[in-house]
């Protein structure tokens, strides 16, 4: 027999001994009651017939709890330079940015990394440009747009050159606390083009500032 179970065996037989003397006696015993008693949040159970002083048998009545109110939103200031590498495909009538990796210093929220893709269908020396992108890595992330008044203006009307960018990117949303996020962020920059022969595939360095405030939920 294991030790659980002899001391199972023992205490059977003492409960049994002590119904026995119970039983066998000429004096009736009145049972004993446990009570429970009450003081405020304080609960102490007794076996007399009643409750210490300052305490009761009623328990208190219990207190709803108010819900915490929702954390309202707030406002996310950002005033960073990204730089990084631009890929690119370019052809006399279209430019396509296949990809953006940059990393961004200053008041970057924690934002500190940027990608995304892009294109613009070049007519002139300045035109219309179009793109996406996500600000930020991991858990906490922002996605952007170019809007429809963003431009991509090229110094010379032949490869190679220098295209400046300027425009706004409007926040669409994101992760972790930035779901929901809104906003505009102005953004200036500038990447260069080398080749001289259309069709050519690059990758160059970007320089993207980016600065305003992004409204969080």
């Amino acid at each position: 027999m294991n030790i659980l179970n002899s001391k199972f065996a023992k205490g059977l037989i003492v409960v049994a001994a002590v119904g026995a003397l119970v039983a066998g006696s000429t004096v009736a015993n009145a049972a004993t009651k446990t009570i429970t008693c009450y003081k405020g949040t304080a609960v102490k159970k007794v076996t007399t017939a009643k409750c210490p002083t300052g305490y009761s048998t009623t328990a208190p009545k219990a207190t709803a709890t108010k819900a915490a109110p929702a954390a309202a939103g707030g406002s996310v200031s950002l005033t960073a330079t990204y730089k990084g590498t631009m890929k690119m495909v370019w052809s006399d009538s279209a430019v396509t940015v296949t990809s953006v990796s940059a990393t961004g210093s200053g008041t970057t929220a924690g934002l500190d990394a940027l990608t995304g893709t892009g294109s613009a269908a070049p007519s002139s020396q300045c035109d219309a440009i179009s793109g996406s992108g996500v600000l930020g890595s991991g858990a906490n992330t922002v996605k952007v747009s170019f809007d429809t008044t963003s431009q991509g203006c090229a110094d010379a009307g032949e490869a190679p050159a220098t295209v400046t960018i300027k425009g706004n990117a409007v926040v669409n949303g994101g992760t972790g606390k930035f779901v929901g996020a809104t906003g505009t962020l102005k953004v200036t920059g500038s990447f260069g083009i080398k080749s001289t022969a259309a069709g050519s595939s690059e990758s160059d360095a970007v320089t993207l500032n980016i600065s305003g405030n992004i409204t969080t939920k």
